[in-house]
């Protein structure tokens, strides 16, 4: 049932190129909203000064714009809860974690790193949880002034609450941790800058994000999250505390989880290839969530119509190159033939198109683009399966050329170009005739007679319909090209 208040967000950091496990993360929040008739949020968590950069920052806009997602508050719209990128918000955060500290909600922790790793190692030799062990929880003021004589510098820790923090997770059901499994944590940098631990769930809190649909490997913070905002509540900062669902894992090779030094997780390298944006979405929503048993292949559209979280599986999902080919092809047959041609756009220029521009035959490609649309699994397969029709001379492809000319194709190519020379070029199946004839005369069925044909006037052993291609490119070109291929087979 749709909930106009459903509010979400979508939160990555400007690091890097963005990979397509973020992407399903955005893709089911984005859905979930539009779902819902409620508000898709997009902020920007720029607090890590090292590694956050501008160029990733555009990089992720151009990217969800790419892929034709739109959000109701964030950079470049505005909105209520303003500004929209971390960096920006020091202050609200500065101002939360004093106020956590007044109340008793957290406090400093003089501990050094050799006396926390020194702490944990015995904890681990006793089978003792690691976690932190709360040693500065109760300073007096003499032993805070003792350790400040000393010179130590302190983090901001949170009070974690000494009890069990159960939640129904939308995703996994029913989940509790116990006080042992969740010490208290930092909150606040001895420089006095905010951890993501503070300001996630502080921006959630003042934006009032009702749903977090976030990755699996964040379950282990939720219930330092909940008892947090918990705090908020009481100190007046939070509303409630928005309910957690947590997406399966996406899985690489070797059933490892996909991580961005996999090749196959970059955005950037589907864009480049030329996969269409729904096709993409298309198969990673499949990935955890299921449209239904018999149909793999939906719109965005009918994504949004039929989306909610309680349809998400908690289990891995693996990510399977073939298959994302395989769901993008099928939306590029199910485009109309005029958009499908303007999209290639980019794959018949330089620096992907190896003719030159004046080269181009607008016309030609016209022609073939139906035919293309076709055979075609991404975008960037159509520069070498028309290349033929704009370079003065087919591509040189020595394994092609030799998979085809076997037996006598000297004789087959001579009988063809005899048969095709007479032949009706303004209708492929008298072109098609005309090889079947050639082959019939020297004791060949079809496909191995226009072997031959195709790497003679095309260069490869593979592509577009022959025929077509033969018609298209015309009979003086190719008539020429199968001299040219005679002249080097009597070579």
């Amino acid at each position: 049932m749709a909930n106009a208040n459903v509010r979400v967000r979508f939160c990555p950091s400007p690091t890097g190129n963005p990979h397509v496990g973020l992407v399903r993360t955005a893709l089911f929040n984005w859905a979930f909203a539009r779902h819902h008739g409620g508000t898709f949020v997009f902020r920007i968590e720029d607090t890590d000064a090292a590694r956050d950069s501008e160029e990733s920052y555009e990089q992720l806009l151009d990217s969800l714009k790419w892929l034709g997602f739109t959000w109701d508050e964030g950079p470049e719209v505005g909105g209520p809860h303003a500004p929209y990128r971390q960096s920006q918000r020091m202050d609200i955060y500065k101002d939360v974690a004093q106020k956590l500290q007044d109340g008793g909600y957290a406090y400093h922790c003089y501990c050094t790193t050799e006396e926390l790793d020194a702490r944990r190692d015995a904890a681990r030799a006793a089978g003792r949880p690691s976690g932190y062990d709360g040693k500065c929880r109760d300073l007096t003021a003499e032993q805070k002034s003792a350790y400040e004589a000393e010179g130590r510098t302190s983090i901001v820790r949170f009070r974690m609450p000494d009890e069990t923090i159960t939640f129904t997770d939308l995703v996994r059901g029913e989940l509790s941790f116990t006080p042992e499994n969740v010490p208290d944590f930092g909150i606040v940098r001895a420089n006095g800058a905010p951890l993501y631990t503070l300001v996630n769930p502080v921006d959630d809190a003042l934006m009032e994000i009702t749903h977090v649909l976030r990755g699996e490997d964040l379950l282990s913070s939720t219930p330092r999250q909940i008892a947090l905002y918990k705090a908020l509540t009481e100190l007046g900062i939070a509303k409630a505390t928005p309910s957690f669902g947590h997406l399966p894992y996406v899985m690489g090779e070797g059933n490892k989880k996909l991580s961005k030094r996999d090749p196959e997780s970059s955005l950037n390298l589907y864009r480049e290839r030329g996969f269409l944006p729904e096709g993409l979405l298309n198969y990673l929503s499949l990935l955890g969530w299921s449209f239904s048993k018999d149909q793999d292949i939906f719109s965005i559209e009918e994504m949004v119509a039929k989306f909610d979280i309680d349809g998400v599986n908690a289990n891995p999902a693996r990510f399977d190159l073939k298959k994302a080919e395989a769901i993008n092809a099928d939306h590029i047959r199910r485009m109309d033939p005029k958009a499908f041609a303007d999209a290639c756009g980019p794959w018949l220029r330089a620096p992907h198109a190896n003719w030159a521009p004046e080269d181009f035959d607008a016309e030609a490609w016209a022609r073939i683009a139906p035919h293309a649309q076709t055979r075609v699994t991404v975008l960037s397969d159509i520069t070498a399966n028309v290349d033929f029709l704009f370079l003065k001379e087919p591509v040189e492809d020595q394994a092609s050329w030799d998979k085809a000319m076997k037996g006598e194709p000297a004789a087959l190519l001579t009988t063809a170009r005899e048969k095709l020379d007479a032949a009706d070029w303004n209708d492929p199946e008298s072109l098609k005739n005309a090889v079947l004839a050639a082959g019939e005369a020297h004791g060949l069925k079809l496909g191995k007679a226009q072997a031959p044909v195709r790497v003679a006037v095309t260069g490869r052993t593979v592509g577009l319909p022959l025929f077509e291609s033969l018609e298209i490119l015309g009979k003086e070109r190719s008539l020429a090209r199968i001299d040219a291929a005679l002249a080097k087979l009597s070579a």
